[in-house]
């Protein structure tokens, strides 16, 4: 019986964390509305079902909408809400480190003898060995949620087309079946971005506590003005009721967006 894939299985989970409103500041950081988020699910889910074959290339070459062409457009997204050079730099260094990273550990674990550098290994099941290092990697080097996300999503599937050149020099049969983005390696790009973006909320949020809240040194005064609560006595403060607290929120919002790009 073949298996369910793990990455849709994610997917529905996350769904349903979404609609019951647990993800809310984690999309909020990313700039992700519930109803968006959900859009974005539904259309990975969907297109994990469809492949765009690509001709006149070796083999039978495709490229899976789900996998491939929605995680690119979406941190195509992400990257221009991103706001600063440095969170860009970061999340596309972090794509081609982590792609490096997760293609030489996976180099190492296979033992050369099948045309998938992946598999069953004595500790770990590859399809979570690649993205638990690949998000792992992604976090560290892209440190905000956006930043962590794009860089788990996008190297997992630069380490796909790395695997196709990898068969174009293994000499792989003419009838070999490729599809970029698709089979093991939708998995692997879902539950590396999952696994970033947990990263970056646990590790990031509790550092921040420790810390004792957010650091004032450096950070820019829009910043710094957002993340004070309104006075009863100014203006657009708890005192003018519905008009103060969607002023509150506003705010808030407007801080975790400056946060980010810290």
């Amino acid at each position: 019986m073949e298996r369910f894939p793990v990455g849709i299985i994610i997917l529905i989970i996350a769904s349903i964390l979404i609609y019951l409103g647990l993800a809310q500041r984690a999309l909020d950081r990313m700039r992700l509305s519930d109803r968006g988020a959900l859009v974005v699910i539904a259309a990975i889910i969907l297109g994990s079902f469809i492949n765009i074959p690509l001709p006149f290339l070796p083999f039978t070459t495709s490229v899976n909408v789900g996998g491939a062409l929605v995680p690119v457009g979406l941190a195509i997204y992400l990257l221009k809400g991103a706001g600063t050079a440095k969170e860009w730099t970061r999340a596309l260094a972090g794509a081609v480190v982590t792609a490096v990273v997760v293609y030489v550990v996976g180099s190492l674990v296979n033992s050369g003898t099948t045309m998938e550098p992946a598999g069953r290994y004595a500790f770990i099941d590859a399809i979570y060995l690649y993205p638990l290092v690949g998000g792992i990697v992604a976090y560290l080097i892209g440190r905000s949620r956006r930043a962590a996300f794009i860089a788990a999503t996008l190297g997992v599937l630069l380490v796909d087309v790395f695997h196709y050149v990898w068969l174009l020099n293994q000499g792989a049969p003419q009838n070999y079946a490729v599809a970029v983005g698709g089979a093991g390696a939708f998995d692997t790009i879902v539950l590396a971005g999952i696994i970033a973006i947990l990263l970056a909320e646990l590790i990031g949020e509790s550092l921040e506590r420790l810390a004792g809240g957010p650091r004032a040194e450096e950070r820019p005064p829009e910043l710094l003005k957002a993340l004070k609560k309104p006075e009863l006595n100014e203006p657009g403060g708890q005192g003018e009721g519905r008009a103060g607290r969607d002023r509150i929120k506003v705010d808030e919002k407007k801080a975790g967006e400056l946060g980010e790009q810290e």
